[in-house]
C-alpha cells in the first residue's frame, strides 16, 4: 500500500471518529441525516461547482447510473443499520456489521474488479477484522432476536460491501469525481428523507439549538471521510482500502472510553493494539 493511499485513509479515519462522536452525543434520528445532509450539500456545493466548471467532468448514462446507485446503496445502508439499532441488539448488529463490511469488500474486489490479495495482505484483514469484532463486543451469547440481529448485521455489511465496490468502480474506471460522487450520495438523502425531515422537523429544531455545532461538524466531516477514501480509491485496490478504514472505528471507540467516558480503555487499547500489528501486515503486504 503506499504511502499516499495510506495517509489519505488515516486522514479519513480521524474524520470519520470525528463525527461519530458527535453523532452518538446527539442521538438522532433520521431526522439528524437530513439536517446534516442538508447542511453539507451547501457546504460542499461551491467545491462540486468548482470540479464542474474546472475539470468538466464527462457524465454519460454509464456515470449517472452510478451516481444514483450509490444513493441507493448508502441510504440502503444507513436505513437497514438504524432498524437494526432498533432491535436493541447494537452490541451484536455493529460488530458484525463492521466485521462483514471489509471482508466482503476485499472478496467481491478479487471476484469482480479482478484485484489479487496475497497471503500477508488477507492475514494483516483477517487481523483487523478480529479486532474490530472484539474491540466493539464481540458476539455476545444470550442476545435476543438472535438471528434477526446477525441478519441485520450481515446485511450492513453487504451494503458497506456493495457501495465500496461500486463506488471505486466509478471512481477509479469511470472517473467519477470523488467529491461528485459523495455529493450525489448526500443530495439524494436530502430528496429522500424530506417526507421525514418535515414530520420531525420539531425535533429538528431541538437539535440544531442544543447541538449546533455538533451537527456543523458532522456536515463538515462526514462528507469529507468518505471523499478522502475515494481519492484513495482511485488509485489504490479495495483490497488494501477496505479494512484500512476499520481504523475510523478504532478510533471511535478509543474515543468512546476517552471522551464520552464509556470505560475498558486499558482492554480496547490492547484490542487496538492488535489491530495495529494487523494494519502493519496489511501496508507491507
Amino acid at each position: 500500500m503506499s504511502i499516499a493511499g495510506l495517509t489519505l485513509v488515516l486522514l479519513a479515519a480521524v474524520c470519520h471518529a470525528t463525527w461519530n462522536v458527535f453523532v452518538k452525543r446527539i442521538n438522532g434520528g433520521a431526522e439528524l441525516i437530513w439536517m446534516f445532509s442538508v447542511i453539507s450539500v451547501l457546504i460542499y456545493l461551491p467545491l462540486a461547482i468548482w470540479i464542474i466548471v474546472v475539470q468538466r467532468p464527462v457524465f454519460g448514462p454509464w456515470q449517472i447510473g452510478f451516481m444514483l446507485g450509490t444513493v441507493a446503496l448508502h441510504l440502503g445502508y444507513f436505513l437497514l443499520l438504524q432498524t437494526g439499532y432498533r432491535k436493541d441488539d447494537l452490541s451484536l448488529v455493529y460488530p458484525t456489521a463492521r466485521a462483514t463490511g471489509p471482508l466482503l469488500s476485499t472478496t467481491f474486489a478479487v471476484l469482480v474488479l479482478g484485484e489479487i490479495v496475497t497471503f500477508q495482505m488477507a492475514l494483516g484483514a483477517g487481523i483487523i477484522i478480529f479486532a474490530v469484532l472484539m474491540l466493539t463486543g464481540g458476539f455476545k451469547m444470550g442476545v435476543r432476536n438472535l438471528s434477526a440481529s446477525l441478519m441485520f448485521g450481515v446485511g450492513a455489511g453487504m451494503f458497506i460491501a456493495s457501495y465500496t465496490v461500486w463506488d471505486a468502480y466509478a471512481v477509479s474506471v469511470l472517473l467519477v469525481p470523488p467529491l461528485l460522487m459523495d455529493y450525489a450520495s448526500n443530495l439524494g438523502r436530502v430528496v429522500v428523507l424530506a417526507p421525514v425531515a418535515h414530520r420531525r422537523r420539531a425535533l429538528m429544531w431541538q437539535h440544531w439549538a442544543h447541538h449546533r455545532t455538533g451537527v456543523i461538524v458532522i456536515a463538515m466531516f462526514s462528507p469529507l471521510a468518505y471523499i478522502l477514501v475515494l481519492y484513495a480509491l482511485t488509485f489504490t485496490p479495495v483490497a488494501y482500502v477496505a479494512p484500512a478504514r476499520e481504523v475510523s472505528v478504532i478510533l471511535t471507540v478509543l474515543a468512546g472510553s476517552i471522551l464520552l467516558r464509556e470505560g475498558d480503555l486499558y482492554e480496547r487499547l490492547g484490542w487496538a493494539s492488535i489491530a495495529l500489528v494487523g494494519m502493519i501486515l496489511l501496508v507491507l503486504g
